[in-house]
């Protein structure tokens, strides 16, 4: 405990678990004849595997009742209408959009090299067979609700659970039952979800180190990089897809926008936490022109499915990782990332470590392993703080839109 009585942040913790296993490999590299490699692998990984294991096991319930139960509280989207309908879909274009530039960015640092492929027999990975576009699209759509779950084919997990969910609004009053088991399990694995997460900085530590062993500190040097591309992405989205929709939906100027917005975007940054930011964010919002109803409907649904800085964070370090391997995304990879990310940003926004599982979801979906976690976990703190501004800002931004969208269409009724 500290001097104040406050106990140290999981994210504090987490990147101390990857200094003390950065430190803990390079030590082990040190003893002669490949025994460290031998001491990492033999001892340290498999606690490593442990968490990797609970993590593999948390991510598809989590992902099957986090969306059904975001379906199922659609059921007050229906009661504010065009207001919801169209809170819904700039959310999921540019959470889309987010994806595609972040899986953009990737690439294009990949080409330039700036995310080599660590050759040594440390991170040897042989990817499953490509698949076409059309095959991946056909892909989606299960014909067993069992088998998906026990391989956890993640798209094919979000189209069961978003039927799931559809299935209990359409039941009306016999789908109540229902919609209380669903909302009663995901509490349940949220809660089996934080025991997990606490255990991430054994975990990190217990994986990293026998990648240092077996590497060497080469590594390090590239996760400075990803933080680079993932902040440029960060910036490009804010400055792109926010000041032109609020400049020409919203008819405010960026200028203003972000005047207005950088107390929010401060306290987002500094915290880390949506939640926190969300206050200061309802004012901002209404500052801009935003109206009360709006803002009161469209920051609390913003803070639970839209993710545009987390979407960014997870294309760019699929890419990164996929390049540790030795593994090029194909197309219909790329097809498939940016459906996984935009259609889970329904449910799992407001979970505590979401980015670290959403992560893991990501890489499941394309079959790339789960391990390549521990590469950007010790970091997430990092990448928490700018996505979680951007998210905020993206908020704020459809709030403004929203708003001018509904004068206008009122504006058109009244004549």
């Amino acid at each position: 405990m500290t001097r104040q009585g406050k106990k140290l942040p999981l994210a504090a913790w987490i990147f101390l678990g990857l200094v003390v296993g950065i430190i803990g490999g390079l030590a082990l590299m040190t003893l002669p004849d490949q025994q460290g490699v031998e001491i990492a692998k033999t001892y340290i990984q498999p606690i490593g595997t442990i968490f990797l294991n609970l993590l593999k096991f948390v991510v598809v319930p989590i992902v099957l009742f986090s969306i059904a139960a975001g379906v199922v509280s659609m059921k007050d989207i229906s009661k504010v209408g065009s207001i919801g309908i169209k809170t819904i879909v700039y959310y999921m274009c540019t959470t889309a959009f987010a994806v595609v530039l972040a899986l953009l960015l990737g690439m294009a640092a990949d080409r330039m090299h700036l995310f080599p492929a660590l050759s040594t027999a440390g991170l040897d990975y042989t990817p499953p067979a490509g698949q076409s576009l059309m095959d991946t699209f056909v892909a989606i759509f299960p014909s067993n609700a069992v088998q998906p779950l026990a391989d956890a084919v993640m798209l094919q997990v979000i189209v069961i659970s978003l039927l799931l969910g559809f299935g209990v609004l359409l039941a009306g009053e016999k789908g109540v039952l229902a919609a209380q088991v669903i909302e009663s399990f995901n509490e349940v694995f949220l809660r089996i979800m934080d025991l997990i997460i606490r255990l991430s900085p054994v975990g990190v530590a217990c994986l990293i180190c026998p990648v240092i062993a077996e590497n060497g500190p080469a590594i390090l040097g590239q996760l400075a990089l990803v933080l680079l591309v993932a902040y440029i992405g960060y910036v490009i989205h804010g400055l792109l897809v926010y000041s032109t929709t609020v400049s020409l939906l919203g008819g405010v100027s960026p200028m203003a926008f972000f005047s207005e917005m950088a107390p929010a975007m401060m306290m987002a940054f500094s915290s880390a936490s949506s939640v926190g930011a969300l206050p200061i964010n309802m004012e901002c919002a209404q500052r801009l022109g935003a109206k009360r109803e709006v803002v009161s409907f469209v920051l609390p649904l913003g803070a639970t499915i839209n993710m545009d800085g987390t979407a960014i964070y997870q294309g760019v370090c699929a890419v990164f990782i996929a390049s540790c391997y030795g593994v090029s995304l194909s197309p219909g990879d790329m097809v498939t990332i940016v459906l996984t990310a935009t259609l889970a940003s329904i449910g799992t926004a407001g979970v505590p470590g979401a980015g670290m599982v959403m992560l893991a979801m990501v890489l499941q979906s394309v079959g790339l392993p789960v391990e390549g976690i521990a590469l950007v976990a010790g970091i997430d703190r990092v990448f928490d703080m700018g996505r979680t501004t951007v998210n905020i800002t993206g908020d704020a931004a459809c709030a403004v839109v929203v708003s001018k969208l509904e004068d206008r269409r009122i504006a058109r009724r009244s004549r």
